[in-house]
């Protein structure tokens, strides 16, 4: 594009795209700032974008790559479709569409990795550095890119969700990533030798496949942080290898953003990623529930019944959950919170910040129904209220509520910080059945005494309440 500006200009174009992508950078990180909240979270995503279309626009002066047709073409055709994605894909999806994001972005990286290799004649010319980093980006995005598709099938239910693994696969998972850091260094020192980069390449998307497979559906939410981190750090060393400032930086700050965000994930499961990633832990949630053998006593409640209790309550506490994401209730919810407040009721929302299937998920949910957002309390804000909380509303939570992860040390979830729900006056749960949550354990909050339990549908019950509210 340098060949259509004035011949003046040109001595001083690279320091000038340079200025502009600190400009970009910084777009960026006002971005991420802004995400931190869900009142600012949409002006966040704004700036992100305007960021990345100034990094576009501004590389077209850096790079004479393709010509302006295909880039234009890709333009138009990408923007289509995220435009579409972003009108049709439920809320309950977006894990799954997330997870495809961290995949193609992976896939990009790998590819540029391998694009800028092998349009060389010669690749000896090329420094040991840039060889360096072409075979971690072609590794770390491969990687990503068939990790994320595993984690897709597992979310969309196609893929058992159970830890599908076998004797010696993790010993296979470290052996091999050792392999491919030897071929690395192998191919530094060797880059004529096709073959290496090949099997560097073969052995990368493998790796992706049976690193992911044997992590339980309990644990998709981490793993998809994780690999939206690994995204970001094949981005990085796809930058490294075309020498793109812009592109290191921002692959930088997604591969931290992610770090940072798996390892807050982490403390809120209270377990460590190793465990995560070798643990097996977690999957199908369709187990039958136990406390079905007559020993335990459950205490059901009707529309009616839950209309008196929450109209004459001071002050009422709502835990969501997935299964509210999954009825699409978050609307109905919003109309029952707002007649309680209509009569004097303070309503607040407890947000585990795992609730869901990814983090956010609950407050992006209740955000589209236009729930205030000084209402969304976190877990540590929340906790300390339900002592003086009259009843709570559990709408499709399970594991985040479940008293024995401080009551029982065997517990596979023992030690994981949850709602206090069991120290309110009085809980109702909403479910469909009495079967557990993605770490297949009962819940004993079920059969407490102090609780309700309100089967069905979360949407249908909370219509049944919401019409029974005008009654009362």
């Amino acid at each position: 594009m340098s060949q259509f500006l004035p011949e003046a200009i040109l001595p001083y174009l690279p320091d000038t795209i340079q200025i502009i992508y600190l400009v970009a950078t910084f777009f960026f990180i006002r971005g991420l700032k802004l995400l931190n909240s869900p009142a600012t979270a949409r002006k966040g995503n704004q700036f992100a974008a305007l960021g990345m279309f100034i990094g576009i626009v501004v590389t077209l002066f850096d790079q004479q790559i393709v010509s302006f047709e295909w880039i234009i073409g890709g333009v138009l055709i990408g923007g289509l479709i995220g435009a579409v994605l972003a009108k049709k894909v439920a809320m309950t999806a977006m894990p799954e569409l997330v997870a495809v994001f961290n995949g193609f972005g992976g896939g990009a990286s790998a590819l540029v990795a391998w694009g800028e290799f092998s349009r060389l004649v010669d690749p000896t010319t090329m420094t040991p550095d840039s060889l360096v980093t072409t075979g971690l980006g072609v590794f770390i995005g491969a990687l990503t890119f068939t990790g994320s598709f595993i984690a897709f099938g597992k979310l969309k239910g196609f893929i058992s969700g159970n830890a599908i693994t076998f004797p010696g696969l993790n010993v296979i998972n470290i052996g091999s990533m050792i392999a491919v850091l030897v071929l690395i260094g192998i191919f530094t020192f060797d880059p004529t030798n096709q073959t290496i980069f090949w099997i560097i390449l073969g052995l990368s998307l493998l790796i992706g496949i049976t690193s992911v497979i044997p992590i339980g559906g309990a644990d998709m939410p981490v793993v998809i942080s994780l690999l939206n981190s690994y995204s970001g750090i094949a981005a990085s060393m796809a930058g490294f290898v075309i020498g793109n400032n812009l592109l290191i930086i921002s692959g930088a700050l997604v591969g931290a953003a992610g770090l940072i965000l798996t390892n807050i994930m982490c403390k809120a499961m209270n377990r460590s990623l190793t465990n995560v990633i070798f643990g097996a832990f977690g999957g199908d949630s369709g187990g039958a529930g136990a406390g079905e053998d007559g020993d335990k006593t459950v205490r059901e409640t009707s529309a009616e019944d839950l209309a008196i209790q929450v109209a004459y309550a001071s002050k009422v506490v709502i835990a969501p959950g997935y299964g509210l994401a999954v009825a699409q209730a978050q609307h109905v919810l919003k109309e029952v919170a707002q007649k309680l407040e209509e009569r004097g009721v303070q309503v607040k929302y407890g947000i585990h910040p795992v609730a869901g299937r990814m983090p956010g998920h609950m407050n992006v949910l209740l955000a589209e129904a236009d729930v205030p957002y000084d209402q969304l309390l976190d877990m540590d804000q929340i906790n300390p209220e339900f002592k003086t909380t009259d009843v709570v509303l559990v709408i499709g939570a399970n594991d985040v509520v479940n008293p024995v992860a401080k009551t029982e040390p065997g517990s596979p979830i023992y030690g994981m910080p949850i709602l206090n729900v069991d120290d309110a006056k009085r809980t109702v749960v909403f479910k469909r059945s009495l079967s557990p949550g993605y770490a297949g354990i009962d819940n004993p909050l079920f059969y407490a005494e102090k609780n309700q339990m309100f089967f069905g549908d979360a949407k249908k019950s909370l219509q049944a309440l919401n019409e029974a509210l005008n009654d009362v």
